[in-house]
């Protein structure tokens, strides 16, 4: 196949050139960034296979592969190490399951939620316990699947953000960057909040919401938190022994006073949340705007000539081994994938 160029080297970039890669496909990976996951990447909360019932337009079309895609690449990729917890989710302290669970999620109660997290301090009536659940942390394995990459033939170069589509007579060329013109045969745009701009020129339609949400980071005696738990003021799980990760929506908006609050109150709600946090310590924040296509996962061709390929998602961490290797697919044999059906992008093609 002719060469390729991704653009962006979070998860999502790094799947796809790892997986073109891997087939023999020369890829050049450019990113912003002085190395991978520098963007929302790696301020992701990075929960793998959740969202419970949360999986929007085609994203429900690829749920069923992302734990076997996953358990695939840490085969491929000794170095992938996923931290399968499982997870304990809720919405009200009170609130009851009566209404069927999709398949894999359980309700339990009492001595169940006890058992999973015995340092909840007051754990809710109820909850959803999922065991397929895990974790990852995101800049790790993007790293491994860009030096895998690399190892597979690709050309990566940092300090590179991409500012256009390189046209000529109507046609993609490649991209114009700060390291100058990359040509290629393929332009893959896997750049986050940035792709809907650079796809102007094509008219192709790629509407990405940007809400804002708080990363912290949080010291903690190892084992504290031992699945990961989303309740309805946080999430937070153990990204490794001795280190939480918590994510907070900001419902008011980034502004900088409020977000710090909002960043210091996070160790606060751990510790009335859990019994043994007192040793807990803020480690920093970081205010991120991660993509949310309205309508779920936007990949596929967004030329005609099939020269502008684009891969944006919610929640990338979770689908980037599976669209990884569903792109390369698509992109070295010419055949549509069939779970992608409904993830094209809409609007004028040209």
């Amino acid at each position: 196949m002719s060469a390729v160029a991704v653009v962006g080297a979070g998860i999502v970039g790094a799947s796809v050139a790892y997986h073109l890669a891997r087939r023999g496909v020369p890829v050049t990976l450019l990113d912003r960034g002085p190395s991978p996951a520098t963007g929302v990447t790696g301020s992701s909360f990075a929960w793998i296979g959740g969202c419970g019932g949360d999986w929007p337009g085609g994203a429900r079309d690829l749920r069923e592969s992302v734990l076997a895609d996953y358990r695939r690449l840490a085969t491929e990729l000794p170095d992938v190490a996923v931290r399968w917890t499982g997870s304990l989710t809720w919405t009200n302290p009170r609130a009851r399951h009566d209404s069927p669970l999709e398949p894999g999620r359980f309700p339990v109660g009492g001595s169940e939620i006890a058992a999973l997290e015995p340092n909840l301090r007051n754990p809710p009536e109820r909850a959803v316990h999922t065991p397929s659940d895990g974790g990852v942390d995101p800049t790790a394995l993007t790293n491994v699947l860009v030096d895998a990459a690399r190892t597979h033939g690709a050309r990566v170069i940092h300090n590179s953000a991409v500012t256009s589509l390189a046209m000529a007579g109507g046609q993609v060329k490649g991209v114009r960057s700060a390291t100058g013109f990359h040509a290629a045969e393929t332009v893959v745009l896997a750049a986050g909040t940035d792709t809907p701009r650079l796809c102007e020129p094509l008219l192709a339609a790629v509407p990405v919401a940007t809400p804002p949400v708080c990363h912290v980071r949080l010291t903690a005696p190892a084992g504290l938190v031992r699945t990961i738990v989303a309740c309805p003021d946080f999430e937070v799980r153990e990204v490794r022994d001795g280190e939480l990760s918590l994510t907070l929506p900001l419902a008011g908006g980034p502004r900088a006073t409020s977000s710090e609050q909002v960043a210091h109150d996070a160790l606060r709600q751990v510790r009335t949340a859990f019994r043994g946090s007192e040793r807990c310590r803020f480690l920093g924040y970081r205010i991120c705007r991660p993509p949310m296509p309205a309508q779920g996962p936007v990949v596929g061709f967004a030329a005609r000539d099939r020269s502008v390929y684009v891969a944006v998602m919610h929640s990338g961490m979770t689908l980037a081994p599976t669209v990884g290797r569903l792109v390369a697919d698509e992109l070295v044999t010419g055949r549509p994938a069939f779970e992608l059906r409904r993830c094209r992008p809409r609007g004028p093609v040209r």
